[in-house]
């Protein structure tokens, strides 16, 4: 390989000096050691520097294009490119270990010479070409003052929008963003229905009291708070659906305060914040899943830093003292070479230490930046002398982070940890466009009262099975939806992934427990991002949705049934911690948990704290379904007839949520891609209904797992869940049906002893006449709740239909 990139060097007539004490091709074949062509080069100041660098291979270009813009411009810092691109100029060979990596050039002035980098070898070719292109092509237009350039300067300048500087104060003008009422309306609407609702039920009580004189079914309206609770999500989707249909649309196309669908002006600054990326992961495959990801997102710091600005990246890496030695070696060195930050804490329980929480995502990020704000204590009292430099910054930096290892005595630690001004989470199965960061930072910079910045994500699919396709397209339902909603003016929701986090804004909402050190994230929920947003928007910042990336964010999805289900399961479980104690502790602490009353006595618009209660309340309608599913199959079975009015049957609200959400709801979100332009019509109305089954399926089999999770919190049972798989698993038939059996053996009781139960009190010659049920209304909704628990882990899981070993 070294000789074909010096063959295809000396093609491109790209080398000056054959002697091969400065030019040629270096390629790592392991740290500090290069193959080099000519092979003297592996001995010059070139490959040193290389090495100081750590670059994966190298090629040196002499042209006389660059020749002559170096000359021409003798005291520029950094060559300018199209798009805004610069890429650095070093005084000399020497000051390369103490170039920008991520930008994979650079000019050195004293030689006039490019040197480009790269991870893939075959690639340095392409690299070195574009960049010589694009230099030839500023040489010519720096030359050429027709009038023809000139026209096109100004109309490229009108197209790259530019932050407003205020003339005063010399800071960024913050854009003017209405606060969009259509959810205003919309939630006003969702309480006249429910009110409507209500008061026909309460109609049908007045008419029986009128009758009879009897008082006591009175009683029954003590039931409005829990009829309300569930009712308001259903309600709500009501009136969005015909708003989608009928209502505008043209805020899902604009800047509103709470949602952006434009980029927003560039900072035109000489400096640009500093970007951390911080990565929680585990026990992920490093080739199947660390590494694609590493790969998209130093595309994005390496645009970021052609554009002037800087990034790191930080790993918490909560997996590396858990498994084996050759892996851990692995993944060290894969962050060493790639410049990669990273915290490892100890396994739970070695010498006394504790991984808090259920979900221990949040618990890893607060050891990570302990870790990091240690050693910035440090640096912070180091005394820096005028002539301090970077190489002064680095050392001491090295030596900061050995005291604090030394000191802590449990972590483990390597490269730059510190934080920037901005911190992007993302998962560790996270792919993000490659140029992002400068659109993010801008935006966050002309808004200083924005807390988080959550972008709408894609899809990143691995395995492509059905399953996989359905949950695919619930996650874009789910982010339509979002989008659509935040628009109209409700409160971004943070989903804890591809966001970006002021980090002043997080260290000001950060606490202390008995573990004596700030943290920043909630280790005693289980949904540490609402916990987190709450904080924020508390302490006076706001959420906002950014939607102008498009799909260029993209998120893995549940691969198998079990990591959907268990994902679910902990939303349940995360939604009960939030508003309830457990009910042991309801005496003498109340039923309501302090995070709850400090939402509802917080400064968030009334209507989005509608919209949340409502958002909860489908998980406990869900969980209830099959409880009281059951209670109406006997009711209505038994005493169909001699029942209050005020009783609504489970065949009513079966047949009014198959109307509402799997028609209605479908086609009012083919309308709503179709009006704003993302696809046609027919074919997200086929599509839509194509999924229909499946999330029948889906939903309904849900109940009873709900429901677990739920009264687990609130009886104090202990749950966990393990982490969501990233790649495919080998399974097959026989793998897969031991686990279904024990994963599900009490859902699957459940429903064949409801279905053998329907069959004999139907049909069965023995069973007395009065005793039997054979209405229709009363089987049905029972029959679709039983089905649906049997056949979630059956139809659901692509793996049973393997037969291959």
């Amino acid at each position: 390989m070294v000789n074909y990139l010096y063959q295809q060097q000396c093609s491109q007539l790209w080398v000056g000096d054959g002697s091969g004490e400065v030019e040629g091709v270096l390629l790592r074949k392991s740290r500090g050691h290069y193959m080099a062509c000519p092979p003297q080069l592996a001995n010059s100041p070139f490959a040193f520097a290389c090495a100081a660098l750590n670059l994966q291979c190298a090629m040196t270009v002499n042209s006389r294009v660059i020749k002559t813009f170096l000359q021409f411009s003798p005291d520029a810092v950094d060559v300018p490119l199209t798009n805004g691109l610069r890429v650095q100029i070093l005084p000399t060979i020497d000051d390369l270990p103490r170039a920008r990596k991520y930008q994979f050039a650079a000019f050195v002035a004293s030689e006039g010479l490019l040197v480009v980098w790269d991870d893939d070898a075959p690639h340095l070719i392409q690299r070195a070409k574009a960049i010589e292109s694009e230099l030839m092509e500023l040489v010519w237009k720096a030359g050429n003052n027709n009038n023809s350039d000139d026209s096109e300067d100004e109309k490229r300048a009108q197209a790259t929008k530019a932050a407003e500087i205020d003339e005063e104060s010399g800071e960024v003008k913050p854009e003017t963003r209405p606060i969009h009422l259509q959810n205003t309306v919309m939630v006003s609407l969702t309480m006249c229905l429910v009110t409507v609702s209500l008061g026909a039920a309460w109609r049908q009580l007045a008419i029986e009291v009128s009758v009879d004189g009897s008082y006591v079914r009175l009683a029954l309206l003590a039931l409005a708070p829990v009829q309300i609770f569930f009712t308001l999500f259903f309600c709500q989707v009501i009136i969005g659906c015909l708003a989608q249909i009928f209502g505008p649309i043209r805020q899902l196309t604009t800047n509103s305060k709470y949602y952006s669908a434009t980029t927003p002006p560039r900072l035109q600054s000489a400096i640009l914040p500093h970007v951390t990326i911080q990565c929680p992961v585990y026990k992920e495959g490093l080739a199947g899943v660390i590494i694609p990801t590493v790969k998209s997102i130093k595309q994005a710091m390496s645009t970021y830093e052609l554009q002037g600005g800087s990034a790191n990246m930080f790993m918490n890496d909560d997996g590396l003292q858990l498994i084996s030695e050759e892996d851990r070696q692995a993944r060290i060195e894969f962050y060493a070479d790639n410049c990669i930050g990273w915290v490892a804490r100890p396994k739970h329980g070695e010498n006394g230490f504790t991984r808090k929480g259920k979900f221990k995502k949040a618990s890893n990020m607060n050891f990570a930046l302990m870790i990091s704000c240690k050693v910035e204590e440090k640096l912070q009292a180091i005394d820096r002398h005028p002539e301090w430099n970077q190489n002064d910054e680095a050392l001491a930096y090295e030596q900061a982070l050995k005291e604090v290892l030394e000191a802590d005595g449990r972590a483990w630690a390597d490269g730059n940890i510190r934080v920037g001004d901005y911190i992007l989470l993302i998962d560790s199965d996270t792919r993000v466009p490659t140029d992002c960061l400068l659109d993010a930072v801008s935006e966050m910079e002309q808004s200083p009262d924005v807390g988080i910045m959550q972008f709408s994500s894609g899809v990143m699919q691995v395995v492509h099975t059905y399953f996989e396709n359905g949950i695919t397209f619930f996650t874009n339902l789910i982010y339509s939806a979002i989008r659509y909603s935040v628009s109209n003016g409700d409160v971004a929701p943070f989903v804890g992934h591809n966001a970006i986090l002021r980090w002043s804004a997080i260290q000001q909402v950060s606490y202390q427990d008995e573990d004596g050190y700030d943290k920043f994230w909630s280790e005693s929920h289980v949904s540490e991002d609402f916990d987190m947003s709450l904080r924020l928007q508390c302490n006076g910042y706001i959420i906002r949705m950014a939607a102008w990336a498009g799909e260029g964010f993209k998120e893995g999805v549940s691969l198998t049934v079990y990591d959907e289900l268990a994902r679910w399961e902990k939303y349940a479980y995360g939604c009960n911690e939030l508003l309830f104690h457990p009910i042991r502790t309801w005496l003498w602490r109340g039923p309501f948990t302090p995070l709850f009353r400090r939402f509802l006595f917080s400064n968030i618009r009334f209507t989005s704290k509608i919209t949340i209660i409502s958002y909860i309340g489908t998980y406990y309608a869900i969980g209830a379904a099959w409880i009281l599913t059951t209670v109406n199959y006997f009711v209505m079975g038994w005493f169909n007839g001699y029942l209050d009015k005020y009783y609504i049957d489970s065949w009513k609200v079966w047949f009014s949520i198959i109307i509402v959400f799997n028609g209605l709801g479908n086609v009012a979100l083919a309308v709503m891609r179709y009006r704003v332009g993302e696809k046609g019509l027919l074919h997200s109305l086929f599509e839509n209904f194509m999924w229909t089954l499946m999330l029948a399926i889906f939903l309904g089999g849900l109940s009873l797992h709900v429901s677990q999770a739920l009264l687990a919190h609130m009886f104090e049972i202990d749950m966990t869940w393990g982490a969501t798989a990233k790649e495919a698993e080998f399974s097959n038939f026989f793998i897969e049906v031991p686990k279904v059996l024990k994963k599900f053996k009490v859902s699957m009781f459940f429903s064949l002893l409801f279905i053998v139960g329907m069959i004999i009190l139907a049909v069965a010659p023995f069973v007395p006449f009065d005793w039997r049920i054979t209405d229709f209304v009363a089987i049905l909704p029972m029959a679709t709740v039983t089905a649906s628990h049997f056949l979630l882990p059956l139809a659901l899981n692509p793996a049973l239909m393997t037969f291959s070993w």
